[in-house]
């Protein structure tokens, strides 16, 4: 089993723009009295200096591909720091918008060969989760790599993900970090929302889209086994019974996966380049 960081994991459609603290301050001149002169130029409105939200420090280096390939662990949050050993910029494009691979396009072939080692800490001691740590990473990529995308949205054959007859059956989670874990015949995620199993079951199971219909809000653990849709990776006993994914996330989860044509938004990359120095 591998653990991986779900891509939205959001994964689905989740759409962060960088906030803003900005503070405007309006004066208007008085309507002067007749023979009291001409009327004053209202003062010029003030407002506050823009700051961008961004990693406090962060490192970025290129990965030898001649070396041993050392991943380590994947990121847990909440945390105060993003660090992968090895990601190529298509891998933190996903992170840093929430998407999934087949949701990308344009930008040049080393984004997905050429590999980077990445290490950046929050300003402070603040443990921000995958979310919010989202636009410091678009920040850091945009400061970093010049990237510059846009988002364009088109229809696709795809599934909702609605509740099933008799309701749903989730685990409320137990709070641990959100991590996600899939193998052949299992897939788990700990401290998610209905959207970013969603999400994950598009990029690991279903390979199509999947949006969440369910209106569940909240934190779940998810744990769904099943047998491939494309069979069996090897043969083993304990997963000689297990159900198709269709049925057994209606019958492990109470949910159901009905084919539709949902919206899917697209990230396009219209410039990218190596990283600047650190």
């Amino acid at each position: 089993m591998t653990t991986r960081t779900p891509y939205q994991p959001a994964f689905r459609r989740f759409r962060f723009a960088t906030p803003i603290a900005a503070l405007l301050t309006l004066a208007t001149a008085a309507v002067p009295a007749s023979g009291q002169g001409p009327p004053q130029q209202a003062p010029v409105a003030q407002t506050a200096p823009i700051r961008k939200q961004g990693f406090e420090v962060a490192s970025i280096r290129p990965v030898d591909p001649h070396a041993p390939l050392d991943f380590g662990k994947a990121p847990s949050f909440p945390s105060n720091r993003l660090t992968y050993r090895i990601v190529n910029v298509k891998g933190l494009i996903n992170v840093a918008f929430g998407v999934v691979g087949d949701e990308i396009s344009g930008g040049p072939d080393w984004i997905d060969s050429q590999l980077y080692s990445i290490d950046a800490k929050v300003e402070g001691d603040a443990l921000l989760t995958q979310k919010q740590m989202r636009p410091l990473l678009q920040s850091l990529l945009e400061e970093r790599f010049h990237l510059k995308v846009h988002r364009e949205q088109k229809v696709a054959l795809g599934y909702a993900l609605v509740l099933a007859k008799g309701g749903s059956k989730l685990q409320p989670t137990k709070g641990g970090p959100a991590l996600t874990a899939a193998s052949g015949f299992e897939l788990r995620l700990q401290n998610g929302t209905v959207e970013d199993f969603a999400n994950t079951m598009w990029a690991w199971t279903i390979k199509k889209p999947v949006v969440d219909r369910t209106g569940l809000e909240g934190m779940y653990d998810f744990d769904l086994k099943f047998m491939p849709q494309d069979g069996p990776l090897y043969d083993d006993p304990r997963y000689s019974n297990l159900p198709d994914i269709f049925t057994a996330t209606q019958e492990q989860l109470g949910l159901k996966l009905v084919p539709q044509k949902v919206p899917v938004d697209y990230l396009v990359i219209d410039h990218v380049e190596p990283p600047s120095e650190n």
